[in-house]
């Protein structure tokens, strides 16, 4: 068998962003995924986000599961931290990570099977504690590495590529979400870069547990007529609620709005989100009212886009447990063992 390797020479003139880093610095190994899958074009909008954002690679710890998801995160940030889970698993690893050193911006990636079926637990865990990351889930509704069987994403209905069709309900992992308290939920397209850019951008700014559902349809297995996550059917079904502009706090507002009532989110780092209202009076603040928009177009067979909602108020994980601010590695001797007097007080307290 054999593997292509990326060409080291580059074009002088590649824009760099602050950090001098081109786009290709954010690149990791050539993609073994099927030509055309969605799962790709998430890795380029990764790549695209972090680049804008100048994050350095080596700042980025990047985990996944089992599936053809989690072998996207070899395809960019080829300079950050990594570190590849059992199946369903990556959210308990991810969790333990970030307990141990917060300096460093959480990733992780997942699939529908890896999330909504082994996984479903940890998901909801990671959810419900708030832990400060970027959750991305590529969502195609059924498992590309073993042939093509339903995952627990496929909509009732749906039909598979050998007509069978899917008499199970699907799980929502973002109606799911907003249930369990995530504090930044959008859904996006493999296929609308515009959208799906600004929402990893919002989200890797965010603090807490921000969740991207981007539904990614699969080549191999799910991408024709019947299938409710094909190319065709999205572009059809698809109804976004804004649209996102995201703007570092350090940068003027410079940007041009189409007509409509725009809404300002600030999150912790001061950056802005600022969203153009297309669904008339939807409030991307208000949970319930996201979860009552979101049922309700699921009945109409549409699918929901955008930054359905935000709490830029939100805490995550180290604020709930009130943890040291330095990361256990850099703790030395006096604080793991402050000596007999700590352990007295701290007993007085437990009396």
């Amino acid at each position: 068998m054999t593997y292509l390797a990326k060409p080291k020479l580059r074009h002088p003139t590649l824009p760099q962003n602050k950090l001098g880093y081109t786009r290709r610095d954010y690149e990791g190994k050539i993609s073994t995924l099927c030509a055309g899958c969605g799962h790709d074009s998430i890795s380029a909008a990764l790549i695209h986000a972090c680049w804008e954002l100048e994050i350095e690679p080596h700042r980025v710890a990047k985990l996944s599961g089992i599936g053809c998801s989690s072998k996207t995160p070899d395809y960019f940030l080829g300079n950050s931290h990594g570190f590849n889970t059992v199946h369903g698993r990556m959210p308990s690893v991810l969790t333990g990570a970030n307990l141990a050193n917060r300096d460093l911006i959480y990733l992780g990636v997942s699939g529908d099977g890896d999330s909504a079926s082994i996984g479903l637990g940890q998901f909801a865990h990671a959810m419900r504690r708030g832990v400060n990351m970027t959750y991305i889930v590529e969502n195609n509704g059924v498992y590309g590495l073993t042939k093509g069987q339903f995952s627990a994403t496929a909509d009732q209905g749906s039909k598979s590529k050998k007509g069978v069709v899917n008499t199970d309900n699907a799980i929502d992992l973002v109606a799911l979400g907003l249930q369990l308290g995530a504090s930044y939920v959008a859904r996006s397209f493999s296929g609308d870069k515009q959208q799906l850019v600004p929402l990893i951008k919002g989200a890797l700014r965010h603090r807490g547990a921000a969740l991207i559902d981007v539904i990614s349809p699969c080549v191999a297995f799910n991408n024709h007529a019947g299938s409710t996550k094909s190319y065709d059917y999205v572009r059809a079904h698809n109804e976004a609620v804004n649209r996102l502009d995201f703007m570092p706090s350090r940068d003027a507002i410079t940007a041009m709005y189409e007509p409509g009532e725009v809404v300002e989110v600030q999150q912790h780092d001061g950056s802005l989100l600022r969203l153009r209202k297309l669904a008339e009076g939807y409030d991307p603040g208000d949970r319930v009212a996201a979860l009552a928009h979101i049922a309700a177009h699921e009945a109409r067979g549409e699918i929901l886009t955008g930054l359905l909602y935000v709490d830029a108020t939100a805490g995550d994980l180290h604020e709930h447990l009130q943890t040291a601010a330095t990361p256990l590695n850099r703790l030395t001797e006096r604080e793991l063992c402050p000596g007999a007097a700590a352990l007295a007080a701290l007993n007085a307290d437990l009396v």
